[in-house]
């Protein structure tokens, strides 16, 4: 069994949705970033950043607990320890390796700066949002002509589109008022549907 420990944010939606999709039994914790829960003494003995989303898979390597941090890292944890969401073919791996690499260092942390600036930065400062804004839609459509190309990121369904798809979800109005974006449209509403996303989306409530 896996102890989830997460919120109502992107980080902490890819990593349900990653335990969901590789069918790994877990449990939830709600840890609620809005009153500090993460930086309770007993949470920071799981992870000392003081960050959600974590685990504790109590069989992990050697039959041992093992605790495991960030979401990226435990996207790949779920994935290596269940064998589902890597592609068998070296070509198609190292292609969803490079754009769940793109999702966790360009797209991810874009989003989340400029939905801070938005919200919670005294003046929010117009134009370091538009700035960041614009950032993340330059990288989404990076992603959007790749879905033009194939029909997932690596060319099956993979880490890489766990990744980005709690991303896609909560920026789904800049989106639809963004031109184009058809192929990344597309691929959100078949992504959506899957019902381990839609569980995974769903886990803390």
């Amino acid at each position: 069994m896996i102890d989830l420990y997460t919120f109502e944010t992107s980080n902490g939606r890819r990593a349900s949705v990653a335990l969901e999709e590789c069918g790994l039994a877990y449990r939830v914790h709600r840890v609620d970033i809005e009153k500090d829960e993460q930086k309770k003494r007993s949470f920071l003995k799981i992870n000392p950043v003081g960050a959600i989303p974590a685990i504790v898979d109590h069989k992990g390597p050697g039959g041992k607990p093992l605790a495991v941090s960030q979401s990226g890292a435990i996207i790949l944890y779920a994935a290596r320890k269940s064998g589902k969401l890597l592609p068998k073919s070296a070509e198609r791996k190292e292609l969803a390796l490079q754009w769940f690499m793109q999702v966790m260092t360009d797209v991810a942390p874009t989003s989340t700066v400029a939905y801070y600036l938005g919200m919670y930065v005294p003046g929010k400062p117009a134009r370091a949002r538009k700035y960041f804004e614009g950032r993340l839609m330059d990288a989404l459509r990076h992603c959007d002509k790749r879905l033009g190309e194939a029909p997932y990121l690596a060319g099956e369904y993979s880490i890489a589109d766990v990744a980005l798809y709690p991303t896609v979800v909560v920026r789904k109005d800049i989106i639809a008022k963004a031109r184009g974006f058809d192929n990344l449209k597309r691929w959100a509403k078949k992504v959506g549907a899957r019902a381990a996303v839609k569980r995974g989306m769903k886990a803390t409530g």
